[in-house]
C-alpha cells in the first residue's frame, strides 16, 4: 500500500491496510502502565530497539512504506531495520506484523504511548490523503478520542444515512466512542435507528431530544418520533407531535404530517401548512415522491377518489428512485397499495407493493409492513398459499419483532385465512391472537381493511363486543372526514358480512344503504351494493339466477372470487329448478375452479358448502352427504341436539336412533373436527353449524 490509499467505509475492519486495533488495544489499557519494561519477543534482543519501534507503529496503524513516526521515517538505516524484523520472523511479507508479537506489543505497551502513537497516525494520514477512511472506525473502537476522528466518522454517516441506515447507525456509534457530544447527532441516531427497525432505542433517543428547551435538528426529531408513534399503531400520537410543532416550522416535512393527520381523521390540520404558505423544498425525487404523497391522499378524501390512485403510485414510484430511507408514517408504496385494495384492484396492489420491495423503499423498517400488505392482496384474490408465504417473508424482513400496526395486520390476515378456508380450529386460536394483537394499537384509516375483517369474524364467533369500541372509532373517525366512499365502502362491506352473520336487519339496512348512495362515486360500491343486495335475497328464497350470477361474477371482478364463489353456491342450494341449480354451480366454479377442494361450491350433487358469512347452507334430503365442516346431515343433527344440552338417549329419541349409534357419531364427530376433548368439541360444532344453534 502507497501513502496515498485509504479504504472505503463499507469495507469491513481487519484488513492489512489499518489493522484493527480495538481487541488488542483494550488489552493494552487494562496492562500498560507509564514506564514499564517493553515486552519480550522472542526473536528480538534486548539492543533491537528500533525494530521494536518499527513493529509497535506497525500495530498501531501505521503502515509500509508511510506513514511511519518521525523517528522511523527520517531515520537512515530504516531498510535494514525492515530486513532485520523480516528475517527474525516477525514482519510478514505484505508489511504487517505477526499475530502473537502485535498482540505483545500492543498489550505491554503503556497506554499514555499507544494513543500518542495514535494521534501521530492520524497528523500523518490526514497530512497524506486527506481523509482517515476505514482506519477512523478501527480508532474509534479501539477507544481513541480524537475530535478529527469524530468529525469523519460523523461526516461519513451523514453521507450514508438515507442510503444504508445500517452503516449510518454504526458510524454514528463509533463517532460518540471518538468523542463526539451526544447530542449533536441525536436526531439523525434516532433516523438510523428506527430505519433499521429499532423503534425503541430510536424512541428513547427523541424522547430525550424533544424535552429539551432548544434540540438540535429538531423537525428530524419531530419526524422520527412520529414514525415512531405511526409504527406503533398509534398515528393519533404521530399527528400530534406535527401539531406540537407548528405549521410554521414545518417546512419539508409538511407531506409526512398530512399523512399523519389524515390517517388520524384530521383533514383540517392539512390545511394548516398550505394556509401558512410552507416552502415546498426543493425538487429531488425525494421532495416529488412525498409530495405526490399529500396530493394523493387529499384526493382520496375528495369529489374525485379515482384520481388518487394513479398519483400515489406514482409517488411510490419516485421514492424507488430516490433510493432514501427517511422516517415516515406510512410509506407511499404502502398508501398506493391500501388505496388500490381500497379500490377493488388488488392486482394494482400487487405490483406496487413488488416494485417497493425490490427497490428497498423505506429501507429495512418498512419492508414488514410492504409484504404483509403482499399478503392481503393475495388473501383477497384467494391466494391462501402465495399469502402465507408473504407472511413468513415478513417475519424475517429484518431482525427485530413486528411493530405493534404490523402486529395486527398479520393476526387479521391468519384470521380472515381460517374463516376463507373454514378451518375452524385455526379460526379460533387465530382469534385468540387477533384479541391480544388489537389491545396494543388504536384504530386510523390506513388500518380498514384489518378491522372490517375481524368485524366479521367477531359476528362469526359470537365476539362483537370485543372489537365494537373499535368499530365506533372507526365510524367516528371516517365521520370527521366526510365519509369519503373510498375509505368508507370495504367498511360498510363488511358491516353488511356481519349483519348477515348476526341475522340483524336493523344492523344491516344502514349500511346497505350506505353503499347505495356510494356507488355514485364509486363502482367497487355499486358492486357490493349488488352483491349485498344479492345475498339478502339468496337468503330470503327470493331471488333471480341471473341477477345473483351477476352480484357474484361482480364481486370476482373487484378481486373478491372467493366472495363471489360462496354467494353463486349458496344460491344454488336454494335453487328451486335444477337449471338454476347448474347455472349458478357452474358460476361458482368459473369463478372459483379450485372451488371443489376449498369450499367454494357444491360438486356432484353434495350438498353446498357454508357461505361467505360463514353462515350454513341449508340442509337437503340426502342425510349421509357431505358438507365443508366434513359432518354429514345426520351428524349436524346430531350435534344440533348435543349443543342443546341433550344426552346420547334424548338424541337417540328425537331422531329415531338408539343411543350407543348417537355415541357413535359423536365420536366420528370428534375425530372429523379434530377435537382432544368434550369442550372442544362443542366449541368446534358451535363454529362447523354456524347461526341456529344456542349460545354456550
Amino acid at each position: 500500500m502507497t501513502g496515498q490509499d485509504h479504504k472505503p467505509w463499507n469495507v469491513p475492519p481487519g484488513s492489512n491496510e489499518y489493522p484493527p486495533l480495538n481487541s488488542s488495544l483494550d488489552s493494552a489499557g487494562r496492562a500498560g502502565i507509564a514506564g514499564a519494561d517493553p515486552p519480550h519477543i522472542p526473536g528480538l534482543s534486548g539492543e533491537s530497539a528500533m525494530v521494536r519501534e518499527l513493529l509497535l507503529a506497525l500495530s498501531v496503524g501505521f503502515t509500509l512504506p508511510a506513514p511511519l513516526p518521525g523517528g522511523l521515517a527520517d531515520h537512515d538505516g530504516l531498510e535494514s531495520i525492515i530486513d532485520a524484523a523480516k528475517d527474525a520472523g516477525l514482519l510478514l511479507a505484505d508489511g504487517s506484523v505477526v499475530g502473537t508479537a502485535r498482540h505483545a506489543l500492543l498489550k505491554g505497551t503503556p497506554i499514555s504511548r499507544l494513543r500518542a502513537l495514535q494521534r501521530e497516525l492520524v497528523d500523518k494520514v490526514l497530512e497524506h490523503n486527506g481523509a482517515l477512511g476505514e482506519l477512523a472506525r478501527d480508532l474509534a473502537r479501539s477507544g481513541l478520542q480524537d475530535s478529527r476522528v469524530a468529525t469523519e466518522l460523523e461526516e461519513a454517516a451523514n453521507n450514508v444515512l438515507e442510503t444504508d441506515p445500517l452503516l449510518a447507525r454504526d458510524l454514528y456509534a463509533e463517532a460518540l466512542l471518538a468523542g463526539t457530544r451526544e447530542l449533536d447527532n441525536a436526531a439523525k441516531r434516532a433516523q438510523a435507528l428506527a430505519a433499521t427497525g429499532d423503534l425503541d432505542a430510536a424512541g428513547r433517543i427523541v424522547d430525550r431530544l424533544l424535552a429539551l428547551p432548544e434540540p438540535p435538528d429538531l423537525r428530524l426529531g419531530v419526524d422520527v418520533a412520529a414514525a415512531v408513534w405511526a409504527q406503533r399503531g398509534m398515528m393519533a400520537r404521530s399527528a400530534d407531535t406535527y401539531s406540537w410543532l407548528g405549521p410554521d416550522r414545518l417546512g419539508s416535512s409538511a407531506p409526512l404530517a398530512a399523512v399523519a393527520m389524515i390517517g388520524s381523521g384530521n383533514a383540517a390540520g392539512v390545511e394548516e401548512p398550505l394556509a401558512a404558505g410552507t416552502p415546498a423544498g426543493s425538487p429531488t425525487l425525494l421532495a416529488v415522491a412525498l409530495t405526490l404523497t399529500q396530493e394523493g391522499l387529499r384526493r382520496t378524501l375528495g369529489p374525485a377518489p379515482q384520481l388518487a390512485l394513479p398519483e400515489l403510485i406514482r409517488a411510490s414510484d419516485m421514492m424507488n428512485a430516490s433510493g432514501a430511507a427517511v422516517p415516515l408514517p406510512e410509506s407511499p408504496g404502502a398508501l398506493a397499495a391500501v388505496c388500490a385494495l381500497h379500490s377493488g384492484e388488488p392486482a394494482v396492489a400487487d405490483n406496487v407493493l413488488k416494485a417497493a420491495l425490490t427497490a428497498g423503499q423505506g429501507g429495512d423498517a418498512a419492508r414488514p409492513r410492504l409484504f404483509l400488505l403482499q399478503a392481503w392482496s393475495a388473501m383477497q384474490q384467494d391466494n391462501a398459499d402465495e399469502a402465507r408465504l408473504a407472511i413468513n417473508e415478513a417475519a424475517k424482513a429484518n431482525p427485530w419483532p413486528l411493530a405493534p400496526r404490523d402486529e395486527l395486520l398479520v393476526a387479521a390476515l391468519e384470521v380472515g385465512l381460517a374463516r376463507r378456508g373454514s378451518e375452524v380450529h385455526e379460526l379460533v386460536l387465530a382469534w385468540d391472537r387477533a384479541r391480544e394483537a388489537m389491545m396494543h394499537v388504536s384504530v386510523d384509516l390506513y388500518s380498514l381493511l384489518p378491522w372490517g375483517e375481524l368485524m366479521i369474524t367477531a359476528a362469526r364467533l359470537r365476539e362483537t363486543r370485543r372489537v365494537s369500541h373499535y368499530l365506533d372509532g372507526a365510524w367516528e373517525l371516517l365521520g370527521k372526514l366526510g365519509n369519503p366512499p373510498l375509505w368508507s365502502v370495504p367498511l360498510h362491506w363488511a358491516a353488511v358480512q356481519a349483519a348477515l352473520l348476526s341475522e340483524s336487519p336493523s344492523e344491516l339496512a344502514p349500511h346497505a344503504a350506505a353503499l347505495v348512495r356510494a356507488s355514485q362515486h364509486s363502482h367497487l360500491a355499486s358492486v357490493l351494493a349488488a352483491g349485498g343486495k344479492a345475498w339478502v335475497s339468496v337468503l330470503a328464497s327470493r331471488f333471480d339466477a341471473a341477477d345473483v350470477e351477476t352480484a357474484a361474477r361482480g364481486l370476482a371482478a373487484v378481486g373478491m372470487p372467493w366472495e363471489g364463489a360462496r354467494l353463486a353456491g349458496h344460491a344454488a342450494a336454494h335453487a328451486e329448478e335444477r337449471r338454476d341449480l347448474v347455472r349458478l354451480l357452474a358460476c361458482a366454479r368459473d369463478i372459483h375452479p379450485q372451488g371443489a377442494s376449498s369450499g367454494a361450491g357444491p360438486e356432484r350433487g353434495e350438498e353446498p358448502h357454508q357461505d361467505v358469512t360463514g353462515m350454513p347452507a341449508p340442509e337437503g334430503p340426502r342425510a349421509g352427504s357431505v358438507d365443508a365442516s366434513g359432518l354429514s346431515m345426520r351428524e349436524r343433527e346430531v350435534g344440533r341436539l348435543l349443543l342443546e344440552g341433550k344426552t346420547y338417549r334424548e338424541i337417540g329419541e328425537a331422531i329415531y336412533i338408539s343411543p350407543r349409534t348417537a355415541e357413535h357419531h359423536v365420536a366420528r364427530m370428534r375425530r372429523r373436527l379434530g377435537a382432544d376433548s368434550r369442550s372442544e368439541l362443542l366449541v368446534r360444532l358451535r363454529l362447523a353449524l354456524g347461526e341456529g344453534y344456542p349460545p354456550p
